[in-house]
């Protein structure tokens, strides 16, 4: 297994690693209006797989320290493989709708709503699973995320209303707005 035992290339990685967070978000808008959403998200999910099973076998399998990744494959029960299939599915779902959103409602909207929806979820499911941590904290967080939801939606409404009026007064109906 690759180990990295050098803190600067690991803050290295973390960067680099950051960066990549968005990969897909900015690779469909640079692909075109061409390529169908669906076609371009298939392409993207089975090229980041192939290339975590290129790397697992070549940096997860080379070195002396920590298991191959093979055997650490090879330890893993049948229900794990499940476990970590459904996840990538209930994943991969999630990502398709916030890219549907995305091309409908665009970035500034689709994407504070569907993270912040996420962030709520999230915490909520989490604490009833495991209630660990300030019960009184976490609920504080919860509806600051929400009113921050809110927020960036009525902002959204407001300057949709201003640019109508504006355009309405200098094309003279909104009908004729400019697209």
């Amino acid at each position: 297994m690759f180990v990295v035992h050098s803190y600067p290339l690991a803050v290295v990685f973390c960067v680099l690693t950051m960066l990549c967070w968005g990969s897909w978000a900015n690779s469909r808008k640079l692909a075109g209006k061409d390529w169908r959403f669906e076609l371009f998200y298939w392409d993207y999910t089975l090229g980041l797989l192939l290339l975590t099973l290129v790397l697992g076998l070549t940096l997860g399998s080379t070195g002396t320290e920590g298991r191959s990744f093979v055997t650490d494959l090879s330890q893993a029960s049948g229900g794990s493989f499940g476990s970590a299939l459904l996840g990538g599915a209930i994943f991969n779902l999630a990502n398709i709708l916030l890219v549907a959103a995305i091309e409908v409602a665009g970035m500034a909207v689709a994407f504070p709503v569907g993270i912040g929806l996420a962030l709520i979820i999230g915490v909520i499911v989490n604490y009833i699973a495991a209630p660990v941590g300030n019960g009184a904290l976490l609920a504080i967080g919860v509806v600051l995320v929400t009113l921050a939801i809110v927020a960036v939606v009525c902002a959204i409404a407001c300057g949709m209303e201003i640019y109508r009026a504006t355009a309405s007064s200098t094309y003279g109906t909104t009908s004729k707005l400019p697209s």
